[in-house]
């Protein structure tokens, strides 16, 4: 257990130091800290079961990183987002399906989506999901037809 958990840790703070890397000719340098125990999480506007605490960066805007929750059994249904995701599991499970088969990510594991791929998500029945989150534009859930 405390081993998945440091790998988990170790994986998380390499995604967000690439991540913040990444962006830095788009906002001032400085370094970021957060834990995902103590991060102020606010609940997404038109979703019941979302919530999510910025690191950096404007979900509504650009360009960001979160630490998201899914509540148990939270159900997104099929939809696509505008802007690529990437995705590391932190603790429960985040649950994908699309035209390819069905995913369970777990703590540890990598997730990429690019924009425009028609997908569905949710949160394990039991633990719901909480995972880092990083788009690569303002973030939106687009309902699939």
């Amino acid at each position: 257990m405390k081993r998945s958990l440091l790998i988990v840790g170790v994986a998380a703070v390499v995604l967000m130091a690439w991540s913040i890397g990444r962006v830095q000719g788009e906002q001032e340098q400085k370094v970021v800290f957060a834990s995902a125990d103590q991060a102020k999480y606010m609940a997404m506007e038109n979703q019941t079961g979302v919530s999510m605490a910025a690191l950096w960066g404007d979900v509504s805007q650009g360009a960001h990183g979160t630490f998201t929750k899914f509540a148990p059994g939270f159900d997104a249904g099929m939809h696509t987002h505008t802007n690529d995701v990437w995705i590391v599991v932190i603790k429960g499970a985040y649950l994908y399906k699309d035209d390819a088969g069905e995913k369970r990510v777990g703590p540890g594991d990598f997730l990429r989506i690019p924009g425009g791929h028609k997908h569905w998500s949710g949160g394990d029945k039991k633990e719901g999901a909480l995972f880092y989150e990083e788009g690569s534009g303002k973030f939106d859930s687009i309902p699939a037809k």
